[in-house]
């Protein structure tokens, strides 16, 4: 199905990983600039937002090893 399994695996760790630390991060009082935007949508809209960012990436890494060649329909 994915021609760019390394790559789509790669970008799914790089959004989980970027999810996760941004929730810690939270917790403990910073945050990444480059994600300062979503505080302006209230703490609870950056929070699930965050944790959409982690389940994405979850699910692309998930789609990146998975072998479909070898699935059973």
């Amino acid at each position: 199905m994915f021609r760019n399994k390394t790559l789509v695996t790669v970008i799914g760790f790089l959004l989980a990983g970027i999810g996760l630390l941004s929730i810690f991060l939270s917790v403990v009082g910073a945050n990444f600039s480059f994600l300062s935007w979503l505080e302006a949508w209230g703490a609870a809209g950056a929070f699930f937002t965050k944790i959409g960012l982690a389940i994405v990436g979850f699910i692309l890494i998930y789609l990146g090893q998975t072998d479909w060649e070898r699935e059973d329909v």
